[in-house]
């Protein structure tokens, strides 16, 4: 139960809900015990059991205490005087009215006890879903790369979604019913201890057999949720790949792979509902098995008068005890239920418990302005046991531009993405500044930068928003300008809305070369002093190179660069080249200087001029 509790942990404060929820619960419990209760006097008057003589002996007022029995002296004390008063048909009005009254209070503050679950239950999945999604945006980019994104998404979609209907959903149920059964059992021992100690030999028998049927279902949600996080991802990859699945005609292949985990998911589901489908015919055959052992028993004692009720009171403590049933057959169908959602839970927790590798140290300081050197020293960076760079030592200067480039597999993008901490190194120091990178705020290191990458990320919504990303206060003219930077206003403005124009799922609308400029205009509104650009040109026809192109010497006017670059034309004008090869700096100079050398980079300068592409 450690996860459901830490589920209800996202309830707090509890003073907020838990003072009225417990009042209202228990008081609808009192009054629906009540309304049973008034069965013994109802039976009595009806079945004229109840004689003036025997109304008259119970006319003195009883002493106060605070008992069971002080409650039902006090109450038989007031009917008395009605039957003695007032005659039985009185008598039996007021038990009626009483009645009344007794189920409107139940239902009462039953209902003002579901209102106070009902926040409790949105409070809970609201934060659950807040603290998941604040915590996948805090992880590293190396926790996406070792996710499946549709498990990710099912953990934050599906799985929130079963902690309500499977969890929170029984919270009044696991809280309620248990008051309810003591509350009962309270009442038939008060009746008679003896019938009552018999039932309870029967009740372990039902508890363990539902109880073996839960874990066997905890164990088969482990395995639906798995297999629906396989489908999420075949989903997702197919919505995403849906131009490559048509052109290689792999509709048949894919719809198979989909198939196949479908058919996987719906076993194991028809599995799941067959079990927790099996919990409640099972209570209530043992409830009624016992309440007819119960009937039999007890029906002995009282036909051979060796019992201490009378036939009233024997009837409704058979009443009595079938309302056991009720309360545990709930609770069984509860935990049935529970199962699922606590496989989702502890889904869900992962991620919440999952530590982020790339965060700020408690002693991190917010990183000053840029204003002299960025520096590699001696850093290396390995992905599990594959060494990726190795004792890499550079220094880009302020205002210079330094471009990688090199053979695919190289470590140019992971070189880069170090700069920013998307990753930490294995090894050695990177600093601005001669400030340890490490030793600084994310939030104040990543506000010195703006990235341009190879695929343009881009986000559904207007072009003003996506120029504008994260920049609340920028006006018009800001994003205007920046646009005209970047050879975007052009387009823009014969957009069918300009700037309001919506582009669509990761910017589908547009043109490559669009959303890349779009990009370098949101870089632009940034106004960074470093810049990283991955291979911002590589993927465009030469038309929109050139206007990208331009727009990206605009943006690097006056600022510290670090390019990565396949097509070398664009980067010829670097203050530095580094070539990179199997992770480590194999040339280094000028565009000239390294022709000169004959080299790496020599040999891929000369397949540009000769094919007008570089395959690398």
């Amino acid at each position: 139960m450690k996860t459901y509790f830490r589920i209800l942990h996202f309830a707090k404060p509890f003073l907020s809900f838990v003072p009225q929820y417990s009042i209202f619960t228990i008081l609808g419990i009192i009054f629906g015990l009540f309304n049973f209760t008034l069965l013994i006097p109802l039976l009595d008057v009806l079945f004229g059991t109840t004689s003036i003589n025997e109304a008259q002996a119970i006319l003195q007022k009883p002493a106060f205490s605070l008992d069971v029995e002080y409650i039902k002296k006090i109450f038989n004390y007031f009917f008395g005087q009605i039957i003695v008063n007032n005659g039985k048909i009185a008598a039996l009005q007021f038990v009626c009215i009483l009645i009344v009254i007794s189920v409107f209070l139940s239902n009462l503050f039953r209902y003002l006890g579901l209102r106070a679950e009902a926040h409790v239950r949105t409070k809970i999945v609201r934060n659950i879903r807040q603290k998941v999604y604040e915590r996948i945006t805090q992880l590293q980019l190396g926790y996406f790369t070792n996710e499946r994104k549709g498990d990710i998404l099912s953990r934050l979609s599906n799985d929130v979604q079963e902690i309500e209907t499977s969890v929170v959903s029984t919270l009044n149920v696991i809280v309620r019913e248990p008051f309810t059964i003591i509350g009962l059992f309270i009442i038939l021992f008060t009746m008679s201890a003896r019938l009552t100690l018999f039932t309870m030999l029967v009740i372990p028998v039902s508890g363990f057999i539902i109880s073996s049927i839960t874990k066997k279902l905890r164990r088969t949600a482990i395995l639906g949720q798995e297999a629906l996080g396989h489908i999420l991802s075949i989903i997702d990859e197919t919505l995403g790949s849906v131009r490559v699945i048509k052109a290689f005609n792999a509709q048949s292949y894919i719809l198979d792979k989909f198939t196949q985990q479908n058919n996987r998911y719906g076993q194991i589901t028809e599995s799941m509902w067959n079990k927790r489908s099996l919990a409640s015919p099972i209570s209530e055959f043992m409830g009624v098995a016992s309440v007819a052992g119960i009937l039999f028993y007890g029906g002995n004692l009282v036909l051979n008068k060796t019992s201490d009720l009378s036939p009233s009171q024997f009837i409704t403590y058979i009443i009595l005890f079938s309302q056991v049933l009720v309360p545990v057959k709930a609770i069984s169908t509860a935990f049935s239920n529970i199962q699922r959602g606590l496989v989702s839970g502890d889904r869900v927790l992962q991620i919440i418990d999952t530590q982020p590798q790339i965060r700020d140290l408690p002693t991190a300081k917010t990183l000053p302005g840029f204003s002299d050197a960025i520096t590699f020293n001696a850093v290396s960076f390995a992905y599990g046991n594959e060494a990726v760079l190795q004792q890499i030592n550079l220094t880009i200067p302020k205002g210079k531009t330094i471009a990688l480039v090199g053979p695919s597999g190289g470590g140019k993008s992971t070189l880069a993405d170090l700069l920013p901490r998307f990753y930490d190194p294995t090894s050695g120091v990177i600093t601005i500044d001669g400030v340890d990178i490490k030793t600084c705020t994310l939030h104040s290191l990543r506000e010195q930068m703006g990235v341009v990458t190879q695929e343009s990320i881009l986000f559904n919504d207007t072009i003003f928003n996506n120029i504008a990303f994260n920049k609340t206060n920028a006006t018009e003219a800001e994003v205007i300008a920046a646009a005209k930077i970047a050879n975007a206003h052009e387009f823009i403005m014969q957009s069918p809305d300009g700037y309001q124009t919506t582009i669509g799922d990761r910017g589908g609308k547009l043109s490559g070369g669009q959303r890349q400029r779009i990009s370098i205009a949101r870089a632009i509104l940034k106004n960074p002093p470093i810049l990283i650009m991955d291979e911002a040109t590589s993927a465009l026809d030469t038309e929109s190179e050139k206007l990208v192109q331009e727009a990206l010497i605009n943006l690097m006017r006056n600022r510290t660069s670090l390019v990565i670059a396949h097509r070398l034309s664009t980067i010829q004008h670097a203050d530095e080249i580094i070539v990179l090869q199997k992770g480590s700096i194999r040339e280094r100079g000028t565009h000239e200087q390294l022709l000169r050398q004959n080299g790496l980079y020599a040999r891929l300068n000369q397949m540009q001029i000769t094919t007008g592409v570089i395959s690398l």
